[in-house]
């Protein structure tokens, strides 16, 4: 396990630093600290392209695609970076961190040049097309359909059905999607990985408010939207295996930048604690003191996690990552909310916006529903990381 840097990566730090430093108190200042992801659109979206002819977007890509081959060290050090400076959510994340590396790895020559350049500058952004309303956390039971056709452009995927909990979409140019290509299968077999264009009368949105009163999520409905035969990434019903391939990139490098944001919420909380005298209370002290304890477990595991994998994978530990996470960050809510005590429940004025630590105890709530549930998660660890029997369903 790796947990100190050389000399030169330091020197890399400090570039990343003095960089991000000049653009957030510049010309991009007004977005600095920013947490939520549907706020300053313009400028967020600016931000992007920024970052993408700075070459600071997906470092760790190739160059010939918009990257700088930066080392495994260097991609960490400016996760930290970029969160230690306050620098604003990703609103192309989903591309940057799932979508493009999935093409990297899956896709093929003609996919990555189409996709890759405009990802990594920050021209085209994606969403995902996972959940559905009864195929949430179990990925295997989704319904949406694709049947390939002759069509106007040459053989088109022709997609029907529903997606929901999709976050960004309304911002996005495209969305990778999960759709059962082999009639008449079940579970993980017959699925294929499709990349879609969103603008097309075939694709219609409809958003979701959340509890913090924000529009992130949006359901999607495909009605005979189309997409070329081409954009399958990897063989049609070898869907599953790709999907899983793109959930492991969640666990990657980006869960350093996410401790980070953690932490940042963690100082915000010590410095209300401080403030309103709650740090006197012993028992809070306690729940604060664990709160960094679990912080520096996720650090240490991330470091263990990217330094002793397998090129190309990540090693079984890793599925542990975001149940710790969610719960974690779910307990740092609930620690937030009783360190404020009654002011946590009060918007001070129109349009009646809770402040960011009530913000972060309303969105935790969901922390251990998305992206698979607690109860997911134990399965994934039981019987992908250790072995275990799986459990009996009726598509298996």
């Amino acid at each position: 396990m790796k947990l100190g840097f050389t000399p030169a990566e330091e020197a890399f730090r400090r570039e990343c630093a003095a960089w991000l430093e000049a653009q957030l108190s510049g010309p991009f200042r007004a977005i600095r600290g920013a947490t939520g992801l549907v706020a300053c659109v313009e400028q967020r979206l600016a931000w992007e392209r920024v970052l993408g002819r700075a070459r600071w977007s997906v470092i760790g890509w190739p160059e010939r695609y918009g990257g700088r081959d930066a080392s495994l060290a260097e991609q960490v050090i400016f996760a930290e970076e970029y969160a230690r400076a306050g620098a604003p959510g990703r609103m192309g994340h989903l591309g940057v961190e799932l979508a493009g590396p999935t093409i990297l790895h899956f896709g093929n020559d003609a996919q990555r040049e189409r996709f890759l350049p405009k990802i990594a500058a920050g021209e085209e952004f994606w969403c995902q097309g996972y959940s559905e309303p009864n195929a949430g956390s179990d990925l295997a039971a989704v319904r949406t359909r694709a049947r390939l056709e002759q069509g106007p452009r040459g053989a088109e995927w022709v997609i029907d059905g529903q997606k929901t909990w999709t976050s960004l979409a309304q911002f996005a140019q495209w969305i990778f999607t999960i759709c059962r290509t082999e009639a008449g299968s079940r579970g993980p077999a017959g699925l294929s990985y499709l990349l879609v264009p969103m603008q097309q009368s075939g694709v219609t949105l409809r958003p979701i408010r959340q509890i913090t009163g924000e529009e992130e999520f949006n359901e999607v409905f495909f009605d005979g939207a189309r997409t070329p035969a081409e954009y399958c990434v990897g063989r049609p019903g070898d869907g599953w295996k790709v999907a899983m391939g793109t959930l492991a990139f969640e666990r990657g490098v980006s869960t350093l930048a996410q401790q980070m944001r953690f932490r940042n919420e963690f100082e915000q909380l010590v410095a209300a604690a401080r403030a309103n005298g709650a740090a006197r209370d012993p028992l809070i002290r306690q729940r604060i003191a664990e709160a960094w304890i679990g912080l520096r477990i996720m650090r240490y595991s991330a470091l263990r996690m990217l330094s002793g994998g397998r090129e190309g994978a990540l090693p079984p530990e890793a599925l542990t990552y975001k149940i710790y996470w969610a719960t974690w960050r779910r307990r740092l809510g609930e620690l937030a909310m009783d360190v404020l005590g009654p002011a946590a429940e009060i918007a001070r004025a129109a349009p009646y916006e809770f402040d960011d630590l009530p913000r972060m105890f309303l969105a935790s709530r969901s922390d251990t529903i998305y992206a698979g549930t607690n109860q997911i998660q134990r399965n994934i660890i039981a019987e992908r990381a250790l072995g275990l029997p799986k459990e009996p369903r009726g598509d298996r």
